[in-house]
């Protein structure tokens, strides 16, 4: 197994100055050899699950004073945005761990913590894997990934005294919201306001709609294990999930960047920077911080 610099990657900035953690753990798209031979894609089906470029998005963060963490590892091969043990009993040749999840609805659907298929109902492997094989991703990417995401936030809360991760991701460009004819450009996702304070999420909906976007919260993504398992308000961590729709910025069949990219780039580096000045304003006389 490869060691952690080559699974995932912290670009930090040259001094922290604002309590963010920015964390793109679904656009890695270094794919191990050995993986790709088990798997029954080809070299493009195989990356229709990844977060294509949102690393590249949100690259500003370290220029505005807060670090960011990006995944190498494809989210096809483990997906860290689960708990550590979520896992479909029908992939594996060997009975699962007591303590495994096999009943979420994320299993049910293929997409547990090591998945069985990619967008659009693809399915990954052409042979069932050994249960050691789910065990080793998890302890050798998953773990460790993981250990890295808790030691940014521990450092930024004990530094500002509060902290706010903003989870980054991408959605397919064709979805649609039951009773809404317009096409989301971004969802935020708190959680049903169970992750960050009302607050954060009504700023970063407003920085998003001012920069000529159609932002709506939670619907249909309200936010997966990372947005509900770090965010704690009542303890000063807030924990936001920004999907940002792929057709903006990328072409889906190609996978290539559209001409606009950069203009989407600048973009969110503004929303970021917005971001920043507004928990700066609001901290200390508000619910950002912890009470």
């Amino acid at each position: 197994m490869v060691d952690d610099s080559e699974l995932f990657e912290v670009r930090e900035p040259a001094s922290q100055t604002i309590p963010f953690v920015y964390n793109s753990p679904h656009s890695g798209r270094r794919y191990p050899l050995s993986f790709l031979k088990s798997s029954r894609l080809d070299a493009t089906a195989i990356r229709r699950s990844e977060d294509h470029y949102v690393e590249e998005l949100f690259g500003a963060a370290p220029t505005l004073g807060a670090p960011l963490l990006m995944a190498h590892f494809p989210r096809a091969f483990v997906d860290v945005n689960r708990e550590p043990y979520e896992l479909d009993p029908r992939m594996f040749s060997g009975p699962l761990p007591s303590f495994a999840n096999c009943n979420s609805l994320r299993v049910a659907g293929g997409l547990g913590t090591i998945p069985r298929i990619v967008a659009e109902n693809a399915e990954i492997y052409a042979g069932r894997l050994s249960v050691e094989e789910a065990m080793q991703r998890i302890d050798a990417v998953y773990k460790p990934y993981h250990a890295q995401l808790r030691q940014l936030i521990a450092r930024t809360h004990t530094r500002f005294g509060f902290g706010v991760l903003i989870d980054c991701h991408s959605m397919p460009g064709n979805i649609r919201i039951a009773g809404n004819p317009v096409r989301p450009d971004f969802i935020i996702g708190d959680r049903y306001g169970t992750s960050a304070s009302a607050e954060l999420s009504r700023a970063a909906m407003s920085f998003l709609e001012d920069l000529g976007f159609a932002a709506v919260r939670n619907k249909p993504y309200a936010g997966g294990f990372i947005t509900e398992h770090y965010g704690r308000p009542l303890r000063g961590l807030h924990a936001l999930q920004v999907e940002v729709n792929r057709s903006l910025y990328v072409d889906e069949d190609t996978l290539e960047k559209r001409p606009d990219f950069q203009a989407m780039v600048d973009a969110l580096s503004v929303f970021m920077s917005n971001m920043a000045e507004f928990v700066e304003g609001y901290a200390g006389e508000s619910t950002l911080a912890a009470e």
